[in-house]
């Protein structure tokens, strides 16, 4: 249709073109009569029908979708007019210099044409765009179409309200926008009016029949969702919402993501500049390998590099099944996007069954496909089930982490992330306990190599396999109770493609030997975090579903810690990402006897002996206490009013 379209367009052009030239002449002239300018008016429209298309053409005027035409088509149309109508003027009045032909072309006609040649290329295309607003002000909503208000009067708004009259069929019909900004209160946009704003929405909600809102602002925080949605719901009022930033980051506003509220929302966060380009540098033309590839932190991973156009992806796992998932869906897309890298023009990416917990199956990998950037993600992560199986930690998140470090240093792998976990701060769980011993690994061979191979620690992953939130739907969804811990019990909380995005800026920010720590916000009450659960299931606590308290389990602590007694804090040039950049200090000088002591207890799976050897490696590893803080809140709030130079001690 496109290509229908701009021959069209090249047709009206040439004739369009050729009437404003004789136009031209005649305003110029004022007379009908062109009498002995005839020659040079034929002349200057022979060249204007040829140099303009062919300027179009360069310019890719003809590449453009006019029915969605704005005001960058408008300028680019101008500008390339205006630049068609300088060469056209210049050859024509060469040509008349030169003689070759007994032509006249007064030396204004270029002048007044060129308004002329803007407006006779302009009216075909806009008249496009009119006509798509004239038939979607005449599409035909059922009568039965539900009608809905929206709040966000922005671009995104804006987009819904399109896509909603383009498809009738849908059955909703917009009614009424509500904006908190005053100055668009009581003005018409797409013909619609904008009531007021948030507070108005209770009120208007009988006047206008709206009994549906849909929230379109994809940036905002989650407290200002959180309120919006309670001002519905007192209302009686449904709520729906479009995705965050984060999930709108390389698809498009479609009503087809229109979805009801979920915690994700309530929990959001403002949006994060991340310079993606810094990162896309980093990765595009390169062999990146993610190991936990089929994980949910893995797996958005790969989702995210395969964005930046990596020349080969290697996704290790020991899941075949999630391992399948995540190369037939990123296969599927690059197989669709026809991306231009790799030996048969596109990027390359190979799945690998493999388990991290084997020395040589490492080393061979690593040298078969030579990563220049190796990001780590495999590892056991449930702390009750860790507490069950000790040796099972070790084995994966200490041994693991330290053949794959051992095979990047012999292969001169560049770059190493490992994703750490907040649990890993004066850990009470042998999960959290591994993980800073593998972080200990990960600064020595920092230390060893020179090369930048980093850690980087945050918390819960909302949507992540064995997240809390996912535990709360099941029991939801059968009725209830609502299991939770303990009522003071607190969580750092992070949507899985804002852990990730930073995690890519962290790999960028590496120097070598440091922990990247993820500034994750105000953390969450784990009871507030099911009531809002259960009240966006549409029930009521304590009346429909009960929440009930189930005791601490082993291995857990009331709240996480951010900040390790002695690593000091300072900020990076990211404004959501904190840097301890004395971490490699903290490596213990007997960490290789210690490793040799912690692996010969998990052979012998001697739960009582791994804990020791785990106490000896991290003096501050205790069971579960009561802790204060205040402490760690404090040092955050000093870390984030700092001028980014001055150093946090813990």
């Amino acid at each position: 249709m496109n290509a229908v379209r701009n021959r069209h367009f090249f047709v009206t052009d040439v004739l369009f073109l050729s009437l404003a030239v004789y136009v031209t002449f005649v305003l110029r002239l004022e007379r009908f009569d062109i009498d002995i300018y005839w020659r040079g008016m034929f002349v200057f429209a022979l060249i204007t029908v040829v140099v303009v298309p062919i300027v179009f053409r360069q310019a890719g005027v003809y590449s453009r979708y006019w029915r969605y035409a704005s005001i960058e088509e408008v300028v680019l149309l101008t500008a390339t007019v205006s630049l068609a109508v300088i060469v056209t003027g210049i050859l024509s009045l060469i040509v008349a210099e030169v003689g070759l032909v007994n032509i006249h072309i007064p030396r204004s006609i270029p002048l007044i044409f060129v308004f002329l040649a803007v407006t006779a290329t302009a009216c075909p295309r806009l008249a496009i765009r009119v006509f798509d607003q004239f038939s979607l002000s005449n599409n035909k909503v059922p009568s039965s179409a539900e009608s809905v208000a929206i709040m966000g009067a922005g671009d995104a708004g804006l987009m819904i309200v399109r896509e909603l009259q383009r498809n009738p069929q849908l059955g909703m019909r917009v009614v009424a926008f509500f904006d908190d900004d005053p100055g668009k209160h009581n003005v018409r946009i797409h013909g619609i009016l904008v009531l007021g704003g948030r507070k108005s929405i209770p009120k208007m909600a009988t006047a206008w029949r709206f009994r549906k809102v849909i929230i379109a602002m994809p940036t905002v925080a989650g407290r200002e969702i959180r309120d919006i949605v309670n001002i519905c719901e007192q209302a009686g009022l449904q709520t729906m919402t479009m995705p965050g930033m984060y999930e709108l980051i390389g698809g498009q506003v479609s009503i087809n993501q229109l979805r009801n509220i979920e915690i994700e929302d309530l929990l959001r966060r403002d949006p994060i500049q991340t310079d993606i380009q810094s990162v896309r540098e980093l990765i595009a033309d390169e062999c990146v390998m993610v190991t936990g590839g089929g994980g949910s932190i893995g797996a958005e991973l790969c989702r995210q590099i395969w964005r930046c156009a990596p020349r080969h992806l290697v996704l290790v796992g020991h899941g075949e099944n999630s391992v399948f998932d995540i190369h037939n869906e990123l296969w599927t897309s690059r197989n669709r996007q026809g991306d231009s890298v790799g030996s048969d023009g596109r990027p390359q990416i190979t799945p690998v069954i493999a388990d991290i917990r084997f020395p040589d199956a490492m080393r061979a990998v690593v040298r078969q496909y030579k990563p220049s950037i190796i990001f780590h993600a495999a590892a056991h992560k449930h702390v009750p089930l860790m507490e069950r199986n000790p040796d099972e930690a070790i084995t994966n998140n200490v041994l693991g982490t330290c053949y794959l470090l051992e095979a990047a240093l012999a292969e001169g792998v560049e770059r190493f992330v490992m994703i750490s976990t907040d649990k890993a701060v004066n850990p009470t769980s042998v999960m959290g306990a591994s993980k800073r011993v593998a972080e200990f690994l990960v600064h020595r061979a920092a230390r060893q190599s020179g090369r930048p191979y980093v850690a980087v620690r945050f918390g819960n992953v909302l949507g992540s396999r064995g997240s809390v939130v996912n535990t709360f739907k099941q029991q939801i969804a059968r009725g209830g109770p609502v299991t939770v811990t303990h009522p003071d019990m607190k969580r750092f909380f992070m949507t899985i493609p804002e852990a990730v995005q930073l995690v890519l800026q962290a790999s960028v920010l590496g120097k070598g030997g440091e922990v990247f720590l993820l500034d994750m916000g105000e953390p969450v009450r784990i009871e507030d975090l099911a009531r809002d659960l259960i009240e966006l299931s549409g029930y009521d606590v304590g009346t429909d579903i009960e929440i009930v308290y189930s005791g601490i389990r082993p291995g857990e602590k009331l709240f996480e810690e951010l900040f390790v007694e002695g690593e000091e804090y300072t900020r990076t040039r990211h404004e959501k990402i904190f840097i301890a950049g004395n971490a490699s200090s903290f490596v213990p000088n007997d960490l290789s006897s210690g490793l040799l002591t912690l692996e010969n207890a998990a052979r012998r799976r001697d739960a009582e002996a791994i804990k020791l050897a785990l106490h000896r490696l991290v003096p501050e590893y205790h069971p579960a206490d009561i802790q204060s803080e205040a402490i760690t809140y404090e040092k955050l709030q000093r870390a984030k009013g700092g001028n980014g130079t001055s150093a946090l001690r813990g």
